[in-house]
């Protein structure tokens, strides 16, 4: 990797300072590091040889959300995000790959059964309060200065993975036409298994039949540490599943996963076999949140007044797709619903996949200012689509004392509608 390569896009950077108005690490930080034009700033410093590859540059290379605020409200739109990836990638070969890493991308994501085994040994320790007394007699530190304090934000971990209940096959559906693969992001089959069901409900209901996938990792915590080749192995197993499929859509209700998925052409050069096999899968990608559910009568539901619900944009559905009026349209379409807006909906939560294991007390300050907008709204729920935004505010809810739960948006729309049209 050569950060050098992308001289020219660094430069365009006019040092406006715009993206300190949007950057939830700065506005939690003020440190000039923490933003757009310092990193972009540190970029250039390394490329004219001001400064040198060394361990003091991981914090200003790792401690960004990646969430892309900073380019959206950047005039010369310098992707800044992209740029990171690219500067950790060399960091990665010139200062060197973490051991937990290579543990985690070359011998857990690729394979489901073992990240299986990992799970339920996790919940073994979870559930029965092992992992508590670890924490608290030091012994989670040996992992990570803040894992032992990132280790509560999960509060509790399903016994079974869900595909563990649900094997990998093709299920009927009660559609006419569509042939729909599920693509089943490792946060739902192991954490957030009630949005798992539910989106399958509804996927069943939408396709002829639904092929449950026995996909791997999708690679994006690869890609967002840098570890380009384990992202490109990632996509390439993904890849030969997909080669194998007979289907019109492959689904996913991870938006995280579902961005990645359709940005693999990216990871493979022009003219590589690879990448028109990413791009004719990626043209089949869809975020759930773009498929409208089946019309049907809406169950009553008790709740008087109506429920009140709130949404969190997760990034890589608004930034990372587009995808910002369809979730509100389906939310304001339901049953018993009344819809209000989350001031800074689309501000990231801190969650960003894994983040708050190497940056708790950051992605702490990016949580409280998300919750205290969630207190804001008065909602009863905050629905949103990404797994790691779930398990985050569930945290952020539970610390703050809020009366409030946190639902994947495919559990509402399941559970009320939307109505057949009049």
């Amino acid at each position: 990797m050569d950060i050098a390569r992308h001289y020219d896009e660094i430069v365009r950077c006019n040092r406006c300072g715009f993206c300190q108005t949007a950057c939830p690490v700065f506005r939690s930080t003020g440190h000039e590091s923490g933003v757009a034009r310092g990193r972009l700033a540190l970029l250039r410093a390394l490329i004219e040889k001001h400064l040198s590859w060394d361990r003091e540059l991981e914090g200003p290379l790792f401690d960004c959300l990646l969430c892309g605020a900073c380019t959206a409200n950047c005039f010369a739109a310098v992707p800044t995000p992209d740029l990171l990836i690219e500067a950790r990638a060399e960091y990665q070969e010139k200062v060197g790959r973490k051991a937990v890493h290579r543990l985690l991308f070359e011998q857990l994501l690729p394979y489901p059964q073992r990240l299986h085994r990992v799970a339920r040994a996790v919940a073994l320790g979870k559930n029965s309060g092992l992992s508590q007394a670890a924490r608290a007699i030091g012994l989670l530190r040996i992992f990570g200065r803040d894992l032992a304090r990132a280790e509560e934000i999960v509060e509790r971990f399903p016994r079974i993975p869900w595909r563990r209940q649900n094997p990998p096959g093709i299920y009927p559906g009660r559609g006419e036409r569509l042939r729909i693969a599920y693509f089943v992001g490792c946060g739902v089959d192991i954490l957030q298994q009630s949005a798992a069901r539910a989106s399958l409900r509804r996927l069943r209901r939408m396709g002829m039949s639904v092929a449950i996938l026995d996909n791997g990792c999708c690679g994006l915590p690869a890609w967002s540490y840098g570890d380009l080749r384990a992202a490109r192995r990632l996509a390439e197993k993904n890849l030969n599943l997909f080669a194998a499929l007979n289907v019109d859509l492959i689904v996913t209700d991870c938006s995280s996963c579902a961005s990645f998925l359709k940005k693999y052409p990216r990871l493979f050069a022009a003219g590589d076999p690879r990448r028109a096999a990413a791009e004719a899968a990626g043209a089949k990608v869809r975020d759930i949140l773009e498929l409208p559910d089946a019309p049907r009568p809406a169950l009553k539901t008790a709740e008087k007044p109506p429920l009140r619900v709130t949404y969190h944009d997760p990034c890589h559905a608004s930034r990372g797709q587009g995808l910002v009026a369809a979730p509100r349209e389906q939310l304001k379409n339901l049953a018993g619903i009344e819809y209000v807006e989350l001031p800074e909906a689309d501000w990231c939560c801190g969650g960003a996949g894994s983040y708050a294991v190497s940056n708790y007390e950051l992605s702490r300050r990016v949580l409280d200012r998300k919750t205290a907008n969630l207190a804001r709204t008065g909602a009863d729920v905050v629905a949103t689509a990404c797994p790691a935004c779930m398990i985050h505010l569930a945290y952020g809810i539970r610390v703050h004392g809020l009366n409030m739960q946190v639902r994947h948006i495919s559990e509402l729309v399941d559970k009320r509608g939307p109505p057949v049209a009049a």
